[in-house]
């Protein structure tokens, strides 16, 4: 069991946890996720570590409710346990030798952005981090990146908060005024990845995506998560829970994994409605 030390509220649908997990804390690293069940009957998720805390053995998770487990985990409160918290898992992202980066994140996806942006600054690389979401209210994380970052663009799709726009005209502005940096690493919604792919294009840079949206089982075995690359003129399949979660968004097939996502997406809903079903009513 795994005890969850202290929760916070983000936004109306983000939570964030630390679970006391002192083995994946030691080993985890920026990029990588791990599994959790909330009890015996629950079904495994994949979630990215978001930061860890070596010195209380803690692992940070931060994460959208969207579906029956997520909605299930967010009734959980400080002091109670975990049945299971597996990990780290996956592939973490590859930062040795970036001196100027770019940062993208969107949504709930800043939560896996954070950790790489604050390892790239404690290894002395020029962050630049731009950070988007659909209004003020939805907005997480600010102040962490602004102690992570050289630069801090804030974007929110009505204007609300920071400038008015999508993430890629702050990107779009830059490259076009002769910034040049040595990797573009994004994580968000996979429309929001696939048009800064296309912005960063003309102008050669390195982007790095990650496709943790799509992660269902998260050990490879349900196929959910499987990925066409489009490399050296072949067609390669790939699964984002045991090759990536990284990968160079310029062979990335986003069109077909935007079509997989939608696959499940009417099930979670009902799946969501029932658990919440569950909880209407109870007294905490």
């Amino acid at each position: 069991m795994y005890k969850i030390l202290d929760k916070k509220i983000l936004n109306p649908t983000v939570v964030q946890l630390w679970i006391e997990a002192p083995l994946v804390a030691s080993k985890a690293k920026p990029g990588q996720f791990i599994i959790l069940r909330v009890d015996q009957t629950g079904e495994r998720i994949p979630l990215t570590v978001a930061g860890v805390d070596k010195t209380r053995g803690a692992v940070k998770i931060i994460y959208q409710v969207v579906g029956a487990t997520t909605e299930k985990l967010s009734h959980k409160e400080a002091g109670e346990y975990l049945q299971d918290f597996v990990g780290p898992l996956g592939v973490a992202t590859h930062l040795d030798g970036l001196k100027k980066v770019c940062i993208v994140g969107g949504g709930v996806g800043c939560a896996i952005a954070l950790p790489i942006a604050e390892a790239l600054h404690d290894m002395g690389a020029d962050v630049t981090s731009i950070i988007g979401f659909r209004n003020k209210d939805l907005l997480i994380l600010e102040d962490e990146f602004k102690a992570c970052s050289n630069t801090l663009r804030v974007m929110t799709d009505d204007g609300s908060y920071g400038e008015r726009g999508n993430v890629t005209a702050p990107l779009r502005e830059m490259l076009e005024a002769g910034e040049k940096f040595d990797m573009i690493i994004t994580i968000g919604p996979l429309i929001m990845m696939k048009f800064v792919v296309a912005t960063a294009k003309p102008h050669g840079t390195p982007v790095t995506v990650s496709m943790n949206p799509i992660m269902i089982d998260g050990t490879g075995m349900c196929g959910g998560c499987r990925l066409t690359l489009h490399r050296n003129g072949e067609r390669i399949t790939k699964f984002a829970c045991v090759d990536g979660p990284d990968f160079n968004g310029y062979e990335i097939d986003f069109d077909e994994a935007m079509s997989r996502g939608r696959m499940y997406g009417e099930f979670e809903r009902h799946a969501h409605d029932a658990t919440c079903n569950l909880f209407k009513g109870e007294v905490r």
